[in-house]
């Protein structure tokens, strides 16, 4: 799975994995307020003990997510993280930023036994706002600002405002 090979999503073992991130999330999305570090270091791979969190939140597994000091995901965020998703430090995500590491075969027949993924990167002193989609395989540098509701589909340089459907480059930051 982490290698971005075909696997069976209905194997056992990763049955079992969802399952405890789900009864993990169920504690942490009722939290009236930020979540306790100790839940969150048990949801995140690494990084649980600078985590700012607005709940709700929801991933697949939660230990493929590695994240920097001081990351910061507002309301109803979402990482499928099938396979690893590396955030910097001092990264900011807006309400309902998604970021998809999770892909399908083309091939209606394999569709139906297996999936696969491609890992996302998003540097240090990135804003992505509210609403933005991060597609599969992609990477973000450092310092750059994704616009709000823009669907990233191919790598961001660092130092930019990027921003649409799909998501370019519109002007430096720096």
């Amino acid at each position: 799975m982490l290698a971005g090979e075909l696997y069976d999503p209905l194997d056992p073992e990763l049955a079992a994995a969802r399952i405890r991130v789900r009864e993990l999330l169920q504690t942490l999305n009722q939290s009236l307020s930020s979540p306790g570090r100790d839940a969150l270091r048990a949801l995140f791979g690494t990084g649980g003990d600078s985590v700012w969190m607005q709940p709700p939140f929801y991933c697949d597994y939660g230990t493929n997510i590695h994240l920097g000091e001081r990351v910061f995901f507002n309301f109803n965020c979402v990482v499928l993280d099938v396979c690893e998703v590396r955030i910097g430090d001092f990264t900011l995500f807006g309400p309902a930023v998604q970021i998809y590491t999770a892909m399908h075969p083309m091939n209606a027949a394999e569709r139906r036994l297996s999936e696969f993924g491609k890992p996302v990167t998003i540097g240090s002193d990135v804003w992505v706002g509210g609403g933005a989609l991060i597609l599969p395989g992609v990477t973000i540098g450092s310092r750059s600002v994704i616009g709000a509701g823009s669907v990233v589909t191919r790598d961001i340089p660092k130092g930019v405002f990027a921003a649409g459907n799909p998501c370019r480059v519109v002007r430096e930051v720096e």
